[in-house]
């Protein structure tokens, strides 16, 4: 089959996929972190300009099918891979994780969005963000009664009210433990990306009680096929 892949990165997943891929594919990253070695597919760092760029570059590239292997909480890019692959009559397929579920024992609190964040934190005075860079736009909205911590992949400065660690998973349950100790977090902020790479920090949470404020999952576009693991796409693919 002369099929040429473009894989829209984002989330671990997508990097286990991109392993699997041979030199006429291409690997889209939009550029935050570290650029992975050793691919046998090509590796394309930055954005498209939105639905109508990408349009263009599959177009150019002669890419004949999308996957769509970005954080659950992109939701812009999910809808601009939708129309791009929609534009160019070619297949979406998309690798939609899982959402963590609660457990017994675990006290998980679902907010809209960035103001109900804010309200839903007022009774506590250690957070723990583990939201990506997003609430570094909100530094000086901290209450004077309250410090940050925030967890990026990326450290950079913070302020009096606010300590900004980076840091990348897979996290270890042990190593949360003595983070949430040292740092007397007495609630932690988190998406539900639903990554067994982030997931000891609410296994954690659980064991000592502490509430968790799950920012609500965005509603993402239908996909032409939505695969729930890497084993099931790179089977459907069938890549020998």
């Amino acid at each position: 089959m002369n099929r040429r892949i473009l894989l829209l990165g984002g989330v671990t997943e997508a990097l286990a996929i991109a392993r699997q891929l041979g030199p006429r594919h291409v690997y889209s990253l939009a550029g935050i972190g570290r650029v992975p070695e050793g691919l046998a597919c090509q590796v394309r760092v930055g954005g498209y300009g939105g639905a109508e760029g990408l349009a263009a570059y599959l177009r150019e590239a002669g890419i004949t099918l999308l996957i769509d292997a970005t954080h659950p909480y992109a939701a812009q890019i999910s809808r601009n891979a939708a129309v791009a692959a929609r534009a160019v009559g070619i297949p979406c397929w998309a690798l939609r994780r899982l959402a963590w579920q609660a457990q017994p024992g675990d006290d998980w609190r679902e907010v809209e969005d960035w103001a109900g964040l804010i309200h839903a934190l007022k009774p506590f005075r250690r957070p723990l963000f583990t939201l990506g860079r997003e609430p570094l736009q909100h530094l000086d909205e901290i209450p004077p009664e309250q410090f940050w911590t925030l967890r990026a992949l990326q450290a950079c400065p913070g302020n009096d009210r606010c300590e900004v660690i980076g840091a990348r998973g897979p996290f270890h349950l042990d190593d949360e433990r003595m983070l949430f100790a040292r740092r007397a977090i007495d609630v932690l902020v988190s998406k539900n990306s639903g990554s067994v790479a982030t997931e000891p920090k609410l296994e954690v949470a659980r064991e000592l009680g502490i509430p968790v404020l799950i920012l609500k999952r965005p509603a993402l576009p239908p996909a032409d096929l939505e695969l729930r693991s890497v084993a099931q796409l790179l089977s459907t693919l069938d890549l020998a």
